[in-house]
């Protein structure tokens, strides 16, 4: 029988470059488990899409103001993480981003300044996770203004490689990774027997890790304004927008947060960014299994408590 061996294959979905991460004896098995995770992803993605017609994500976006829609447990289940989310995050995680008006921030060529704050909070009207209405017994969700939306760019990746991880541990998979550009679902150990080392990018060189941490059956994240980003008055905004005010976040180049799983990860890394390092890492404390990386605009390191970088 042959060594255990890492197979790895990359593919876009949901909009990113996922890489998927397979220890296997043999190549044909390990193809088959990577396989059946793409389409456990691509199902997500037509799922939670909001650019196909026929997804639940617009079903119940066509129904803001006008009726509940009733949703697969799946969808339900996540809206309700995403609402417990936002409550413990004060707002600074909210689904119902999607109703800022695109124009507000096009972050290209042709933003050249920003809009003025009455302006901002005036497109922001309709961002209230407390208006998003779940009937568990029905299993509706219903968006109370009209041309309210609800998106799920800010936890889908993470929950995509949560499942996809699950999927091939079900399948007898004992050691992988599933990377959904940068939020990482790692599980089990790399052929030879030693654990995963993952780095965290530097926010001014992103394909250079300035940490490494070794991990086994944990999750990471991170979001940064390195990849997506506008220079105005010669000042950095990154692409990450309050949805409390509707202007972009400063003073924070990444956040990088580990967990025991992907979803968390992804959905709690723009909230840190958003509510700031003290705050942010505050509540990073309080939180059982939750650790945080944080990398200020002058590059100083902050971290959580219990955070061990080497």
């Amino acid at each position: 029988m042959e060594e255990p061996q890492a197979y790895r294959r990359q593919a876009l979905l949901m909009g990113n470059r996922f890489e998927i991460t397979v220890v296997a004896e043999e190549e044909s098995r390990a193809e088959a488990c990577i396989e059946s995770a793409i389409s456990e992803i691509r199902r997500i993605e037509a799922m939670l899409s909001t650019y196909r017609e026929d997804s639940e994500t617009n079903r119940i976006n066509r129904n803001a103001g006008i009726a509940p829609v009733r949703v697969s447990a799946e969808t339900y289940g996540l809206v309700e993480r995403s609402l417990r989310i936002s409550r413990v995050t004060q707002g600074a995680f909210d689904i119902s981003y999607g109703s800022i008006d695109k124009r507000l921030w096009n972050f290209d060529t042709t933003l050249t300044a920003l809009p003025d704050e009455a302006t901002a909070r005036r497109l922001t009207r309709l961002v209230n996770y407390r208006n998003i209405l779940l009937d568990p017994d029905e299993r509706t969700v219903f968006l109370l203004e009209p041309g309210m939306r609800i998106g799920f760019g800010g936890i889908g990746k993470g929950y995509a490689a949560e499942m996809a991880k699950k999927l091939l541990q079900g399948m007898g998979v004992e050691s992988g990774i599933v990377n959904a550009s940068g939020d990482m679902a790692v599980w089990g150990r790399r052929p030879g027997g030693g654990p995963w080392t993952v780095g965290i990018a530097h926010p001014d060189a992103s394909d250079l890790p300035f940490a490494t941490m070794e991990m086994r059956d944990s999750a990471v994240a991170t979001s940064g304004n390195y990849e997506k980003f506008v220079m105005i008055g010669g000042r950095k905004y990154s692409h990450t927008i309050d949805p409390r005010t509707g202007l972009p976040v400063t003073g924070i180049k990444s956040v990088t947060i580990f967990s025991p799983n992907a979803e968390i990860c992804d959905a709690m890394a723009t909230p840190v960014t958003i509510m700031g390092i003290g705050a942010g890492l505050n509540m990073v404390d309080q939180i059982e299994g939750l650790e945080c990386v944080v990398i200020d605009d002058d590059n100083r390191i902050h971290t959580s408590r219990n955070i061990q970088l080497s």
